[in-house]
């Protein structure tokens, strides 16, 4: 199956960034295109997943731009790679970065969001201990 591409434009959009930004993006090659026969640029799906959790230039409410205000401040923005239900309980398999984040939720939830595979959502992590594993 191919990637998805997207238009400077539309990738824009998505990363919350202007136009005008991701074109520099481009020239300077901080970001890969493919070209088009007609020498347009497109921007596949892997590289907009690679921005996603740092378009913004700071962390707080910019951040979760169309999402709702929450007082949680651990969200974690990405692309949602995989959806599943059965039963009661929904899986929601969320990239961020590179790394994948699996949430367990009721089958409702996942109805009652419509969320679907390619949207746009955030994790929100609430909990009281935060462990770090040195490799």
């Amino acid at each position: 199956m191919a990637e998805m591409l997207f238009t400077p434009r539309d990738a824009a959009q998505i990363l919350g960034v202007s136009y005008p930004a991701l074109k520099q993006w481009v020239y300077k090659r901080k970001l890969r295109t493919i070209k088009t026969p007609g020498g347009h640029h497109r921007i596949p799906q892997s590289e907009i997943d690679r921005l996603l959790h740092r378009a913004q230039k700071k962390p707080g409410p910019e951040l979760r731009t169309g999402l709702r205000r929450i007082s949680g401040r651990n969200q974690l923005v990405g692309r949602i790679v995989d959806v599943r239900t059965s039963g009661l309980v929904g899986q929601v398999v969320l990239s961020v970065g590179g790394q994948q984040i699996t949430s367990l939720i009721t089958a409702d939830a996942v109805r009652e969001m419509g969320l679907k595979k390619g949207q746009t959502a955030a994790a929100l992590i609430k909990a009281t201990e935060v462990m770090i594993i040195k490799a």
